[in-house]
């Protein structure tokens, strides 16, 4: 059981707010314990959500699913990884179907254009790093639009890996446990997700002075 994981978790100065605890006060039915766990992580899930699908209504649409999924399912999260690492696995595997479904029902449209909107701490970095010169005000938004909608059209395994490395900024050993996959996979991919952007930006890139 995870409360007998966790039932000395604080008892050596670990904090009371910190995951394991309110894991285990959300299993002992404190709902306010889990609304904390979304409050932390639920900026983060849909930040990535938002990158993954290219849609911020969408994204929330996810992020809510993802929370109920895993109070839901509470009882399954043993801590082998961390609980951001899990929610993270849960939020992938249900982006990956609704990018699935998009391919099966293509008269569904969405914009690739929607605005993203991010976190303070949301954690990341955007990519590219753009100038901030007022003067290239335009620039940057129409590179940021081309970035979202070729990310939107890569394939899900070097959308997933890319967004995570370089858009959230999670270490690769976090993002092998969120994909159950070796570090050397998520290196791998990673190198070729980067490959894959730079070669279909290069005709938009070509016409940019």
């Amino acid at each position: 059981m995870v409360a007998m994981t966790y039932s000395n978790a604080w008892a050596g100065g670990q904090e009371f707010d910190s995951d394991a605890y309110l894991v285990e006060r959300a299993l002992d039915k404190d709902l306010a314990a889990f609304e904390k766990l979304v409050t932390r992580y639920q900026g983060k899930i849909i930040s990535y959500a938002a990158r993954m699908l290219s849609d911020q209504d969408e994204a929330e649409d996810v992020a809510q699913e993802v929370f109920v999924k895993a109070y839901r399912s509470l009882e399954s999260f043993r801590g082998a990884s961390s609980f951001s690492t899990w929610l993270y696995r849960i939020a992938t595997n249900l982006c990956i179907d609704r990018v699935r479904k998009r391919k099966r029902s293509p008269q569904q449209a969405y914009s690739l254009d929607e605005p993203l909107d991010k976190e303070d701490d949301a954690g990341g970095r955007d990519l590219p790093d753009l100038s901030m010169e007022p003067t290239k005000n335009v620039e940057r938004e129409e590179l940021r639009k081309q970035v979202r909608s070729t990310v939107a059209e890569m394939p899900d395994k070097l959308r997933s890996v890319l967004v995570m490395c370089d858009i959230q900024g999670m270490a690769y050993e976090d993002i092998a446990k969120v994909l159950d996959c070796p570090i050397g996979t998520v290196k791998s991919r990673l190198f070729h997700a980067r490959a894959d952007l730079a070669r279909r930006l290069r005709p938009y890139m070509a016409g940019v002075k």
